[in-house]
């Protein structure tokens, strides 16, 4: 699924079966939801749940992490201070490894 529109506080969107692109802001108090993979490529400021249906292998990728809450097959991680330095507003990516939430700026 491709919403190439904001998605704002309190909307929520998901995508059933598959991967989610986002190509605008994911403003805070919004939601995203995908079985599969999430790709924005715009800030993500509100919650991101990859893999929804149990998907281990599923990731999150953003072109700036700033997220209140990234879940990957049901692990979360609510980000109540601040995110690292390495991480904040940067390209990321979130990923399962050893069942622990793995965020990582992308193109290190």
């Amino acid at each position: 699924m491709i919403v190439d529109r904001p998605v704002r506080a309190y909307q929520q969107i998901y995508a059933k079966g598959g991967d989610l692109v986002l190509l605008a802001m994911v403003s805070a108090g919004a939601e995203v939801i995908a079985d599969g993979n999430i790709h924005a490529y715009a800030p993500l400021r509100g919650r991101a749940l990859a893999g929804a249906r149990g998907d281990t292998r599923a990731r999150i990728f953003t072109y700036s992490m700033e997220a209140e809450l990234v879940s990957v097959a049901g692990v979360y991680r609510t980000i109540e201070q601040d995110l690292p330095h390495s991480i904040k507003g940067k390209p990321t990516q979130v990923f399962l490894e050893n069942e622990r939430l793995v965020m990582t700026a992308l193109g290190e």
